[in-house]
């Protein structure tokens, strides 16, 4: 696996929209490389090939980029989940979700560690978005979780903990990359390694929730 983020694609002709998403792939791999204090917006501006001018025409300083990137980052996430509703069954919702995660885990493991970075940090730039946005995303999906439980259809679990679970055992993958590949004794990983990962955390996280495990193929999430 490489070190750099997957470029995500765009619709043709939407320049804003390419230029947004090519400075925040670039400020992942300056930000990872060399911190928040070591990257510059030169390097930033080299790294997305555009004139360093393009680069503050969206964001005036290198804490905006810092923050944007990191709305991006938490956005790609929890993308698949945040429209899960009480309606939803919950076997799938959460299959869903840890696959989602491991492929994150795959395509974006720069992502990944820069945010372990900022938390192990102290959270510097993201704390007030933790005590807000994501505190109030996590509430949300644990409310349609407790309903799922109210209603009988998963074991009574803590939804809060099961969301920590998720997180932590998807972004392992990338956090922790070194950790792994030495374990298994492998110089790389391969996309088997991934579509283990992501069919063992799902048969495990399910089961301790009461669920069994949908027929839901790794390669439908990929492709979605």
């Amino acid at each position: 696996m490489t070190s750099k983020s997957k470029p995500r694609s765009y619709k043709p002709g939407r320049i804003r929209e390419r230029n947004h998403e090519i400075i925040l792939a670039a400020a992942e791999q300056e930000f990872a490389l060399h911190g928040y204090r070591g990257a510059t917006i030169q390097n930033i501006a080299e790294r997305a090939e555009l004139p360093k001018s393009n680069v503050l025409y969206y964001f005036s300083n290198k804490k905006k980029i810092y923050a944007a990137m990191f709305d991006d980052i938490l956005s790609r996430w929890n993308a698949v989940f945040s429209s899960v509703t009480v309606d939803d069954d919950p076997a799938e919702a959460l299959a869903t979700f840890i696959r989602a995660k491991v492929e994150m885990s795959r395509l974006y493991p720069l992502a990944s560690r820069l945010f372990a970075m900022e938390i192990m940090q102290g959270a510097p730039f993201l704390m007030t978005h933790l005590r807000t946005n994501m505190r109030e995303w996590v509430r949300g999906r644990a409310a349609v979780m407790q309903q799922w439980i109210d209603q009988g259809r998963m074991a009574p679990v803590d939804p809060v903990q099961l969301i920590f679970l998720i997180w932590s055992s998807t972004q392992h993958y990338a956090d922790f990359q070194v950790q792994v590949l030495m374990v298994e004794n492998k110089a790389e990983y391969e996309q088997k390694d991934f579509d283990h990962a992501a069919n063992f955390l799902t048969e495990v996280i399910l089961r301790g929730c009461g669920l069994a495990v949908p027929e839901t193929t790794v390669q439908s999430v990929r492709t979605a």
